[in-house]
């Protein structure tokens, strides 16, 4: 047979879209060509492809040796089409019968020039895809261990191009991978009982777990705003099984540990200031997810948040509102989830001591207001939660430990308000919008007339109220009341204690 078709999967984004590798043998000069939108990456299988047949004690064919990918107008990139294409080639010359259920396998590595597979980048979008089409998968040892975590898809690991010939002759059959205990990965969470004061700063962040809202803490250097950021992710209740593969997917095409996701530990990016914005979108002549897709359910903290360029900041204003990112280049478009949780810090001045109740501020009234304009209305309007906090008095710092609620008990009655919220709306209360933001947030007269006299005195955007009814709607669900009064508007309102700032 002088033709064979194996099937295996492109990567774009966290998709994984079906491939069929067709391979042609024909008469004429020995040559062989590859179709199909290869990327060099792919071209360049031929010499891997050949080298690691011969090497395996195989026979190249001498013959014209045509390749498509198909779809044909879908780019492929990579090595991972190599397996494919080898076992293609010993099909299509003969040194390969076809197997019973060739339709239902697919393959997916890259070899090295001994034959031996190596692992690729994207292997558990692609699992998670085979399963669905009722597909069994081949991949490198080193892929099993994550290929396994797509429930309801057969995997078999390989090593070497050998192995997978004597699987498919019936020589030596292999044992589908087993689903392991996932182990390691990141540690635990900072404990938010090692947070000495701060009552309304550590309110906040219940408060932001409970509802997914961003946040953005004030204040001067010490006082605390790193340590507190840093303990959110631990008041978040684990992943749901959905959200661990979404997580785990977004993890795999980056190329960066899997495991965390898997065990339902939600991600904490902390990006340096000096980070491009393609660095936090993502991006690329190859488009790889951004750190805001990295921080998907989970946070995305930037530190020093003024010392970010405006233009970069800018970036995050779409993704604060869809929840995910679209990135667009000349031959495709790539879309990532982006549905994290904006916490930032910033110094109120450059030299970070303003309004700090000392004379240590030397920084001049347009010097401050230049600083804090770096940040712009219309990002600041994104963020639910903003308060200042202040530095920690000598005595307070240096007395002895005294007992602090723990993360633990913290994420207990954020998970309360996470239930209450699921069965009320099937959605967290920052996705309220629309008429489900009218019937879950309505308030009565009382609250209504507050709610207009702030509007009209701080003159508050749209955005700016929808956000703060939000808010009010989780203290509701914190203190299980079933409606918004004035006391969860009036808290709410304390909470956007930077929102009068000058801002352009």
């Amino acid at each position: 047979m002088s033709l064979a078709v194996i099937h295996t999967r492109a990567q774009l984004g966290i998709e994984a879209p079906a491939v069929s590798v067709e391979v042609h043998l024909s008469g004429g000069l020995p040559s062989m060509s590859i179709v199909g939108l290869p990327e060099t990456a792919v071209k360049e299988s031929r010499e891997r492809v050949r080298s690691a047949l011969i090497t395996a004690g195989f026979d190249f064919p001498q013959r014209r040796i045509t390749i498509n990918l198909a779809p044909a107008d879908l780019p492929k990139e990579g090595g991972r089409y190599d397996l494919a294409i080898a076992i293609g080639i010993l099909q299509a010359s003969g040194q390969l019968k076809r197997w019973k259920g060739s339709d239902s396998t697919e393959m997916l590595g890259e070899l090295a020039l001994s034959g031996a597979l190596r692992p690729v980048r994207g292997v558990l979008p692609a699992a998670v895809a085979a399963g669905r089409c009722g597909r069994r998968l081949m991949v490198a040892s080193d892929n099993a261990a994550e290929a396994v975590m797509a429930e309801g898809t057969e995997v078999f690991a390989v090593s070497h191009l050998l192995e997978v010939v004597a699987h498919l002759t019936g020589k030596q059959r292999l044992e589908p991978a087993l689903c392991m205990e996932v182990e390691g990965g990141a540690g635990a969470s900072p404990d938010l009982a090692d947070v000495k004061g701060q009552l309304q700063a550590r309110r906040a962040l219940e408060v932001a777990a409970a509802g997914g809202h961003n946040l953005l803490f004030s204040g001067p250097p010490g006082s605390g705003k790193s340590m507190l950021a840093a303990r959110l992710p631990g008041l978040l209740p684990p992943l749901e099984i959905e959200q661990q593969l979404e997580v785990a997917s977004i993890c795999s095409v980056a190329g960066q540990d899997v495991r965390p996701a898997c065990r339902g530990v939600r991600s904490f990016r902390a990006p340096h200031h000096t980070a491009s914005a393609i660095a936090l979108v993502g991006g690329g002549s190859h488009p790889r997810p951004g750190e805001i897709s990295l921080a998907h359910q989970g946070v995305l903290f930037l530190d020093e948040l003024p010392e970010f360029p405006r233009r970069v900041l800018e970036v995050l204003r779409e993704p604060l509102e869809t929840g995910e990112i679209l990135i667009s280049r000349a031959a495709r478009q790539t879309r990532y989830p982006a549905r994290f949780q904006l916490v930032a810090a910033m110094n109120p001045c450059p030299c970070g001591y303003h309004d700090d109740g000392t004379d240590r501020c030397n920084c001049s009234p347009d010097q401050v207001r230049r600083y804090q304009q770096k940040i712009s209305g219309p990002l600041l309007d994104r963020i639910d939660l903003q308060l200042q906090v202040p530095a920690l008095p000598p005595d307070a710092l240096l007395q002895p430990n005294q007992p602090a609620e723990s993360s633990a008990s913290v994420r207990q009655r954020v998970i309360r308000a996470h239930r209450r919220q699921l069965a009320r709306q099937q959605c967290m209360n920052r996705e309220l919008s629309g008429g489900a933001l009218e019937e879950h947030c309505a308030l009565d007269e009382t609250a209504r007339a507050l709610l207009i006299r702030v509007m009209q005195h701080s003159q508050l955007s749209a955005r700016a109220c929808h956000r703060l009814l939000r808010v009010a709607r989780t203290l509701a669900d914190l203190a299980e009341e079933p409606c918004v009064g004035p006391s969860q508007l009036l808290e709410a309102l304390a909470f956007r204690g930077l929102a009068g700032a000058d801002c352009g």
